[in-house]
């Protein structure tokens, strides 16, 4: 049995291990593929590609690409699209600066109620030019003394629904998932049904996505709990749709661990077959 974990995220945006430090992770577990995922970037793909000889473990390069429909946020996976593509990389462009702009404005907000200030924000990314997000105001919270962990603090301060959150651009997601395509990449709606987080896109919604291109849903997530897995399952069902499994692992910022949730050999393959760009192999 082959081990695929395909969403995970690096430094490069809002995880804490380096890609090289995520490759080493993987092995430790036992993982045949990971996904790395980051945000609206690229940035770590070739140093995890890197690490693959030395790994043993191969390398599925993706993109967790920020959308927005009425309100709601929404996240698309895109596998193995061509990273040079001009409008791929405009959009991811625009997003990352229009999150940093939202960040600044909601550490204006909380500075009025908590102990942070921007530059306190600024130290918690561990990378060259990562765009500031929440996780980042999240660790500054914490390290202020203000909540224990991270997700503590999204599920208070943070949490959308109080008065400091910000929202800020980004593509619809039936957009998103036909320009990954033409990108030459696999879209796969991340976390359709996590609802602790925040709204999620309706079914409609989905179908349209499924219409203009979705490969597939994101069913086994920590997220999801069994009547969530059932309810993707189904609407996956219903619209021809794959399902995979991940962890969403982000390093020591969040309790995710890598391989707690798997995707299945036989989809993987089918990534693979639909994607632009190879799996980097040992």
């Amino acid at each position: 049995m082959i081990r695929i974990d395909p969403h995970t995220h690096s430094a490069c945006s809002d995880g804490t291990d380096t890609p090289a430090q995520l490759m080493m992770a993987a092995s430790r577990v036992g993982l045949d593929v990971v996904g790395l995922t980051d945000h609206d970037t690229t940035a770590g793909w070739e140093d995890a590609a890197a690490m693959v000889e030395r790994t043993g473990v191969a390398l599925m390069r993706g993109i967790e690409m920020s959308t927005a429909s009425n309100g709601i946020s929404a996240h698309v996976l895109a596998y193995m699209p061509d990273p040079s593509f001009p409008e791929l990389v405009e959009t991811m462009r625009r997003s990352r600066e229009s999150r940093e702009e939202r960040a600044r404005k909601i550490v204006q907000n909380l500075s009025a109620d908590f102990p942070i200030t921007w530059d306190a924000v600024v130290a918690q990314t561990r990378g060259e030019n990562v765009p500031v997000g929440r996780p980042h105001i999240a660790d500054a919270l914490v390290e202020a003394g203000v909540f224990p962990d991270r997700g503590a603090a999204f599920d208070g301060a943070l949490h959308p629904s109080l008065k400091y959150y910000v929202h800020y651009w980004a593509p619809d997601p039936v957009d998103t998932v036909r320009l990954i395509r033409r990108a030459g990449g696999v879209p796969v709606l991340a976390h359709p049904r996590a609802r602790a987080r925040q709204r999620i896109l309706s079914e409609d919604v989905i179908a349209d996505m499924a219409e203009a291109g979705l490969f597939g849903l994101e069913r086994d997530h920590r997220d999801h709990d069994a009547a969530a897995r059932e309810e993707v399952e189904r609407i996956a069902d219903r619209l021809g749709l794959h399902v995979t499994g991940s962890s969403d692992y982000h390093g020591h910022g969040k309790p995710n661990q890598l391989g707690e949730n798997l995707t299945s050999e036989y989809v993987y393959r089918a990534v693979e077959e639909q994607a632009s760009l190879e799996v980097v192999r040992p």
